[in-house]
């Protein structure tokens, strides 16, 4: 290998695996899916052609590799090493959950499911494996260097995002804050802030939008507006991020005229939280990892430092 000092391959469990937990056993989860009605051939099938890629990838790891396999839910508390070559196996939600955790460590994503699987970030096929990972562990790749987003909070603490970030409250009540860039500041009442990165660009960001135009267009209608809901995507190696609030209420109190807007390289999104309680920063849609956000915490969000080196075809 060229300088890897081990393999680490992420893995998930399946939906198989996770009604096991839930009910004890294989036949007692058969029996609750078919007795409400819904097929358990879908989850035995899905699950048997994920093992088939574990398998598949296992096979074309060079002898002698030092390997460590690794379950999602250990990757927040698990350190990976300067000189660790990194494979996730899943979904593009594996690879953006495994990515915000690393520190420039070279990443090759695997889909292992095609058929079920859009793979937006994973280009792989797992019996691609072999042809694909041998060169990569000589130093041999393409790569992209996606750009993520951090947050640091006035106590210290800091979050990465591949994806995006939220900021918001944790029940559904409206977050209260005060928002300021580039030289403008506004106190706000909403339902949280959106900051995608490229790579979200095509997922919460694509959502904001559409349902933005939607809405716009049923009011003010013409082709203009109807295209704006195609124009949500930007370079995963771009150097800004963009911000959206969403539903944003006006009132003596709050005002909306900073509701969209782009964070540029050297500049820094500044939030300062006015909510007593429940106020939460989580990334890339993991409720369970997040900062708190309540009265006295300020948050500064921009670009981060590092980026992902996310392998891509040649």
């Amino acid at each position: 290998m060229a300088g890897y000092e081990k393999v680490i391959i992420v893995t998930k469990k399946t939906g198989l695996e996770e009604l096991i937990e839930r009910f004890n056993t294989r036949e007692q989860a058969r029996f609750y899916l078919e007795h409400m009605g819904v097929s358990f051939a879908e989850y035995e099938a899905a699950h048997e052609t994920y093992h088939q890629a574990l398998a598949a990838v296992s096979a074309a790891l060079p002898q002698g590799t030092r390997t460590q396999w690794i379950e999602k839910g250990f990757v927040p508390n698990f350190t990976f090493g300067d000189d660790d070559f990194v494979i996730t196996i899943g979904p593009d939600g594996l690879v953006v959950n495994t990515a915000k955790y690393l520190r420039g460590q070279p990443l090759l994503a695997i889909n292992p499911d095609p058929a079920r699987m859009d793979g937006v970030l994973i280009p792989f096929r797992a019996e691609e494996a072999a042809a694909h990972l041998r060169p990569a562990l000589r130093g041999e790749f393409r790569c992209k260097h996606v750009a993520m987003a951090q947050v640091s909070l006035n106590d210290g603490q800091t979050l990465n995002a591949v994806n995006d970030l939220f900021v918001g409250q944790r029940t559904h009540q409206s977050a209260r804050y005060r928002v300021a860039l580039a030289g403008q500041m506004e106190n706000q009442s909403s339902s949280g802030i959106i900051v995608s990165t490229g790579a979200g660009s095509t997922g919460w960001l694509r959502s904001v939008l559409t349902g933005a135009s939607g809405i716009v267009e049923a009011f003010v209608p013409g082709e203009e507006t109807h295209t704006v809901r195609d124009r949500y995507a930007f370079d995963w190696e771009s150097d800004y991020l963009c911000y959206s609030v969403r539903e944003p209420f006006v009132s003596r109190a709050s005002a909306a005229e900073m509701v969209f807007g782009r964070i540029e390289a050297g500049d820094a999104l500044e939030v300062t939280s006015q909510m007593p309680q429940n106020g939460v920063i989580f990334s890339d849609g993991i409720e369970d990892d997040y900062l708190e956000f309540n009265s006295g915490s300020i948050a500064s969000i921009g670009l981060a430092d590092q980026r992902v080196t996310l392998i891509v075809r040649r």
